[in-house]
């Protein structure tokens, strides 16, 4: 079952400036999807049309078939949301604040409530405002994860907070996933983190997707290529070469990521490039990232 598409989504803040460029994907029920993209590539734009907190000015969004502007009721019950800039009623206790959420949810846990309170040692008397960053945002799970929600949203949630939050943060994201399913979208910067969350991983890049495939495909299945940046005209042969998907100038040397296995990678290269001298090498997600939003041409 589809939990979350995004067809054909386009959106701008100012007119002939979309930061949306046609998006178009869609998570299945129990999966687990890592967000990727440069600051400004339009990842919390696509997070914020999911929840219906904003309206794609083309295409469409639907979760759980429903329109999340139209149906917004149904869906944000159904629905976990977490973003790094969420803030909580600082005038409010931690117990305030999840009584109000217990009573906004049918499905509410108290059980799960509790089990979570008691991991992260929350206080329901302390102030929100005498909080440190990380306890806050623990709260914020809290409160998105306790009614068991069938889709979960986190916008780089553990933006911020220390080695120790985040891994804290992380496996009580992958806990719910174990025991319940959940289908889950995050994005975040923190390429370890996506590897332990993520079975599969989505890259967009100036407001167009530019990569949608399985964790273990990265891994076995691209390659980064690197060869001397010369005679002149290699750079137009790796560009149109297939299965090419960006060249790097590095200075004395071309760096190219191909969606093809290291061997017949390397068979493209020599055979049909008549370059014999390339270097062809599996790359992990952190590089690979790094190659193709960091200076693709």
């Amino acid at each position: 079952m589809r939990v979350l598409e995004f067809n054909d989504v386009y959106r701008a803040y100012q007119r002939g400036s979309d930061v949306l460029r046609g998006i178009t994907f869609s998570l299945e029920a129990g999966e687990v999807v890592g967000l990727l993209g440069k600051n400004g590539a339009g990842k919390t734009t696509l997070i914020r049309v999911a929840i219906g907190m904003i309206e794609a000015q083309k295409g469409s969004a639907r979760v759980f078939g429903l329109d999340p502007r139209a149906d917004a009721l149904e869906v944000k019950r159904r629905v976990g949301y977490v973003s790094e800039d969420q803030v909580l009623p600082e005038f409010l206790s931690v117990g305030e604040v999840i009584r109000l959420h217990r009573g906004l949810f049918p499905t509410w846990d108290e059980g799960l409530e509790r089990r979570l309170r008691e991991r992260f040692a929350l206080s329901p008397k302390s102030k929100i405002k005498t909080l440190s960053k990380g306890q806050a945002r623990q709260v914020a799970l809290l409160c998105a994860v306790a009614h068991r929600p069938e889709l979960l949203l986190l916008d780089e949630p553990a933006g911020g907070l220390d080695p120790s939050a985040r891994r804290e943060f992380l496996e009580t994201s992958i806990q719910l996933l174990n025991e319940a399913g959940t289908t889950i979208l995050f994005s975040s910067h923190y390429m370890t983190d996506v590897e332990r969350m993520a079975s599969r991983i989505v890259m967009i890049h100036e407001g167009r997707l530019l990569l949608d495939n399985n964790l273990d495909d990265l891994r076995e299945k691209f390659t980064l290529v690197m060869v001397p940046n010369t005679p002149e005209d290699r750079r137009a042969r790796l560009r149109g070469a297939a299965g090419c998907l960006s060249v790097r100038d590095q200075g004395d040397a071309l760096h190219a990521i191909f969606a093809l296995e290291p061997e017949r990678c390397r068979c493209v290269v020599e055979k049909d490039l008549g370059i014999q001298n390339a270097y062809c090498t599996p790359i992990a997600l952190e590089d690979m990232f790094i190659e193709l939003v960091g200076g693709r041409s």
